[in-house]
């Protein structure tokens, strides 16, 4: 008897378990980022969807592999996946991977040697053991989620690699055909471990975007977050992979990077960064944004600035928010050097979703923007950046 009350206090444990692996995941990331938009949706009028939909659109950062959700399969939470972004008119869509997230973390000081958020989200998640305790396997367990996705259904989603690739693919989208490009990227250099071979196992996993820090200081060097200051900047390591990327066409994100680091990146030859996912000081005095002078110092380099839609960087959650940041980011830049940063599904609120990012929009057009300065922000400045940067072939 004792032993069958045991088999059956065994198996209620284990589907306690099992249904805690299943839903806790989904429950966490509904409250890590949510849609702040009203149920009614924001109004978009016929003449701004109309402009929507003959806009070439391309967006700097969703982390949605964080989630390990099915890319292909409408969600309901989280802001991206690949059906809401096609019905966005999404063109290309760059994905990162996150690898690490200090305890406790903020804008203004984080340690390097702190608990980490993302080892318990990948046990809870179950993704693959090697991933566990590794910051390469889980940069490498994410680019495999994102190209699995594209093998099974081609037809609506495809990995970008080279220059090639991505006149290939615009060239279909002008044809008609709704697939979403994909760019892959990391959130922070440290999936390298130190190792500068690494740079190679990820470039051919098929990594193009690279950031060189996160929320702390890593082998690379100083975070505008991390324990440093905003005096530590490139380490001599951070020179050889910055070096390195360059070589092979790889770009370099110096979003979350100290202005220290930026500068010094700045220095380099040939070195033409993106800041992918940011506000702009004037607009929105954050510890999260970079000075503006900074910001006009990587446009002057040839460099894009990709505006964020969360309220911390843009100090307000509406589209009319995100538009004023996208218009300032303007003043600073110049028109040709800004474009789409939505940290989407990155933990932060935003105005909308990835299927209702006509919104924007509307609210470009509301904010006065010609219909040139549109097409460029929403994605004409980040393809013709992606035809001089990315690899050949």
């Amino acid at each position: 008897m004792w032993k069958r009350v045991l088999l059956g206090m065994g198996a209620v444990l284990a589907m306690g378990v099992a249904g805690f692996l299943t839903f806790a995941p989904a429950y966490v990331e509904r409250g890590m980022n949510p849609v702040t938009m009203p149920a009614e949706g924001w109004p978009v009028t016929a003449e701004a969807q109309a402009l929507h939909d003959r806009l070439v659109i391309g967006d700097w950062h969703s982390d949605a592999l964080l989630w390990d959700r099915d890319l292909l399969d409408r969600a309901d939470r989280g802001h991206t996946d690949v059906p809401r972004l096609l019905d966005g008119n999404m063109a290309v869509q760059v994905f990162t991977t996150v690898t690490k997230s200090p305890r406790g973390q903020n804008y203004d000081h984080n340690a390097t040697d702190t608990g980490d958020n993302i080892t318990p989200l990948f046990i809870g998640q179950l993704r693959p053991p090697r991933s566990w305790f590794s910051l390469r396997e889980r940069a490498l367990v994410q680019a495999q989620a994102l190209q699995d996705a594209a093998d099974r259904a081609p037809d609506r989603l495809r990995v970008i690699r080279s220059r090639a690739d991505l006149a290939d693919h615009l060239a279909r989208r002008q044809a008609g055909a709704q697939v979403l490009g994909a760019v892959l990227g990391s959130e922070g250099g440290h999936p390298l471990e130190g190792d500068p071979a690494n740079l190679d196992v990820l470039y051919d996993a098929g990594f193009r975007l690279m950031g060189l820090t996160h929320f702390f200081d890593n082998e690379l060097g100083g975070s505008l977050h991390g324990e440093g200051g905003t005096g530590a900047g490139l380490s001599d390591f951070g020179r050889q992979v910055a070096d390195a990327m360059i070589a092979r066409g790889m770009i370099i994100d110096v979003t979350h990077a100290s202005p220290q680091m930026v500068r010094d990146v700045l220095a380099i030859p040939g070195a033409r960064p993106v800041l992918s996912h940011t506000g702009i000081t004037r607009h929105c005095p954050s510890p999260r944004n970079l000075p503006d002078d900074l910001v006009a110092d990587i446009a002057q380099a040839g460099g894009i600035i990709g505006v964020g839609f969360w309220s911390d960087v843009v100090c307000g959650s509406t589209p009319a928010d995100v538009a004023q940041a996208i218009a300032a980011a303007i003043e600073v830049a110049g028109e040709d050097h800004v474009s789409l940063g939505s940290d989407w599904d990155g933990s932060v609120d935003t105005p909308f979703d990835a299927a209702h990012l006509s919104a924007l929009t509307q609210a470009l057009l509301d904010q006065g923007l010609s219909e040139v300065q549109i097409a460029k922000v929403m994605g004409g400045n980040m393809m013709a950046y992606l035809a001089e940067t990315l690899p050949e072939n």
